[in-house]
């Protein structure tokens, strides 16, 4: 009897021990690896020299219609990960409207909100229940559907009064950005709007929006220019023009064709893959038959012209081969 007493009690404290060794963590006595910790950081990639985003529509208030000539009122706005380029693109959306449509001042006037600053009224206490119960913030592309909003009105406005005066063609208006360059040394995105508001045809427009990601800032086409470079610019962008005049058979006689499209230099610009582009308006330079002319010049005749660091890294490379290959023949005997 106490023989079988002793085995029992041997069984119940190996079990114990067998379960004792169970419970404990398996990994107890490993550390954490920092270096693996640290590439699994270094795995994230690095956007910050990058323009990503995609396009959101507007959700405005347009009346429901049926009809085949209903009238076509499209914005979009982008959203990147740049919220100044965001905001860039937003006023730019706003300042295409105004030149294609127009409002009054009366409209503004009557729209303008009320001024319910609570903060001008220092001994009025807010109730708390209306703290509670504010609303989420607008987001960005709510305000600027606020502001679109009056532009469609007056587009709704004008579609009423064609219609009321025998017009029954469909009136249109699209506008929406788009990323051409995502990444440096200029990141671009390009403005596309387009109309048809009666009369004898439509019209369309590129407008290009050049950011420096380095910088955090817009680019105008001077600030790309080495120092005192603009004329030299000027100059191959005419030679340009005149071999466009001649390529597109508008005239024999460069000179005769500038009594009537006088070349300007164009501040409407992106860098291409072939060079420098310049993008012209309709009837800038030439006939409505034209369209949306743009003259290119190639990187090979700017680079004195361009500061290097606009100048894209390939064509850069080429270009200090070419100035090592020279140094290097005139060094021979």
């Amino acid at each position: 009897m106490m023989l079988k007493m002793k085995k029992t009690l041997l069984l119940s404290v190996l079990a114990a021990s067998v379960a004792m060794t169970a419970c404990q963590p398996k990994n107890a006595d490993k550390k954490s690896d920092p270096e693996k910790t640290q590439t699994s950081a270094s795995e994230v990639p690095d956007t910050s020299l990058q323009l990503l985003g995609n396009n959101e529509e507007l959700v405005l208030n347009i009346p429901e219609c049926d009809d085949k000539n209903c009238p076509d009122f499209h914005v979009e706005r982008l959203k990147t990960n740049q919220s100044y380029v965001d905001e860039a693109l937003d006023q730019a959306i706003l300042k295409q409207l105004k030149t294609m449509l127009s409002i009054s001042e009366q409209y503004n006037k009557q729209n303008k909100p009320a001024d319910t600053d609570k903060s001008k009224q220092p001994d009025q206490e807010v109730p708390s229940s209306t703290v509670m119960g504010q609303t989420a913030p607008e987001t960005p592309a709510q305000i600027l559907a606020k502001q679109v909003q009056p532009y469609l009105d007056n587009f709704l406005n004008l579609d009423t009064e064609l219609k009321k005066l025998g017009v029954s063609h469909k009136i249109t208006l699209n506008i929406n950005p788009k990323i051409l360059n995502s990444d440096g040394p200029l990141v671009t995105v390009v403005l596309n709007s387009s109309s048809y508001l009666g009369g004898a045809h439509g019209a369309t427009a590129q407008q290009y929006f050049n950011f420096d990601l380095k910088k955090q800032k817009q680019v105008e086409l001077k600030d790309i220019l080495a120092a005192n470079q603009h004329a030299a610019l000027e100059n191959k962008a005419h030679e340009a023009f005149k071999i466009w005049v001649k390529d597109s058979k508008l005239a024999d006689n460069v000179d005769q064709y500038e009594q009537s499209w006088k070349f300007k230099l164009s501040d409407n610009f992106y860098l291409g893959r072939q060079g420098l582009i310049l993008q012209y308006a309709e009837y800038e330079i030439g006939p409505y038959v034209v369209g949306l002319p743009r003259l290119v010049i190639p990187y090979e005749q700017l680079q004195t012209i361009l500061k290097k660091e606009y100048l894209p890294e390939i064509k850069a490379q080429e270009i200090k081969a070419e100035d090592s290959q020279a140094k290097s023949e005139q060094a021979k005997p």
